[in-house]
């Protein structure tokens, strides 16, 4: 496990193995975890923290999230959460889970998942990490729940005492809705290498807030961040907060190739677009390859502009989905036979890929198919 010092050295985040048992998820996709702890953070958030419920250590990046599998109410239903424990402390992971009206998995955790309850959980995914980074300065950026893959990469770099320079500024409705802001200050007061400042709408009846005011803006990047060209930004958000951040960087002349972003909230992306037609394989317009899902006995005609996802909807296939935008890997399968033009998100590993698991969300055709499926 390596620690940024003096020379450019990647910043480590991987945890290691504990000596009681082989790396949970290092072959498996699947584990079954068990709660050990749930957490009140404020009034409508919850931590839970999960070990395997087979002996075995948590090896995942920081900013990763994973997949929960549950019943809720008869429907089988899959989530993507964000991974709020630091890879350096392996033997147990945790979520941090804003309850959602009307959201029938963040108000099933919260009112069903108790210490020895378990939930069957995809291995860790995602491309949104430090892991790597040779930045010294990094610009952390969130809003609501976004603070959970942020969150875990200051614990990891504050457990490995680096000395990376992280200002991280967090933006919330009222000062109750501060998501880890007790565990944030704390940090900060013993890390001479982290900066924290919040940035609350307005107060709460209990609360006058006496610090920054509305929303972040370009003046209150300016006062907290005056060496912000020096700095890797890391942002995380609703898509609203997220597009006003890059505007506001981009207006500021920021250098938007260290810019960084993920979604928090899966139901919020918009369908996957295919790349422009110069980056992949010209075909003609006309052209329909066949696409066979073996299992479901169902042959469908795919268009090279249609991913394999849309063309199994279109024939009224129902196959497993979440993000539809290959970050998430619930619908990933096996291609049996075909080539295609697989554009993923994070959501699939390089090994997988080699032994032929595609993404249909995120793959075009480039021949006939056969899909195990």
């Amino acid at each position: 496990m390596s620690v940024t010092s003096a020379g450019p050295r990647p910043v480590g985040t991987s945890g290691e193995p504990s000596a009681s048992g082989p790396p949970c998820w290092a072959d498996d996709d699947r584990a079954v975890l068990v709660c050990r702890r749930v957490l009140e953070i404020t009034h409508d958030v919850k931590s839970f923290h999960f070990e395997a419920k087979s002996p075995g250590a948590f090896v995942f990046e920081a900013g990763q999230f994973i997949t929960l599998e549950v019943e809720v109410e008869g429907e089988s239903i899959t989530r993507c959460y964000t991974i709020s424990s630091p890879p350096t402390r392996p033997n147990l992971i945790s979520i941090t889970v804003k309850r959602v009206v009307g959201g029938p998995v963040s108000n099933w955790l919260h009112d069903t998942v108790v210490p020895g309850s378990e939930v069957v959980a995809a291995a860790p995914l995602g491309a949104f990490s430090i892991s790597g980074s040779r930045a010294r300065k990094l610009l952390f950026l969130s809003a609501g729940s976004g603070i959970t893959p942020l969150m875990s990469m200051t614990r990891t770099l504050f457990d490995l005492a680096s000395d990376v320079d992280v200002l991280f500024v967090h933006s919330a409705r009222t000062p109750a809705d501060i998501i880890f802001r007790r565990e944030l200050e704390a940090m900060a007061s013993v890390m001479p290498t982290i900066r924290v400042h919040h940035v609350c709408e307005g107060d709460y009846p209990s609360e006058r807030w006496n610090g920054l005011r509305g929303r972040l803006s370009r003046s209150m990047l300016e006062a907290v961040a005056p060496d912000l060209a020096e700095r890797d930004t890391y942002v995380c958000g609703p898509a609203a907060y997220m597009s006003s951040v890059r505007r506001t960087l981009e207006d500021l002349g920021y250098d938007m190739g260290r810019y960084h972003e993920e979604s928090f909230s899966f139901e919020q992306l918009a369908p996957a677009e295919r790349p422009p037609a110069a980056e992949v394989a010209v075909l003609p317009p006309t052209a329909s390859f066949r696409v066979e899902f073996v299992r479901s006995g169902v042959t469908v005609q795919c268009a090279p502009d249609q991913t394999v996802l849309d063309a199994a909807y279109a024939a009224g296939l129902r196959l497993p989905a979440s993000c539809t935008q290959g970050m998430c890997g619930t619908c990933k399968t096996t291609k049996i036979s075909g080539d295609v033009d697989l554009r993923h998100n994070g959501g699939i590993r390089p090994r997988e890929v080699a032994d032929g698991k595609v993404l249909p969300c995120v793959s075009w055709p480039l021949s006939d198919l056969r899909i195990d499926s």
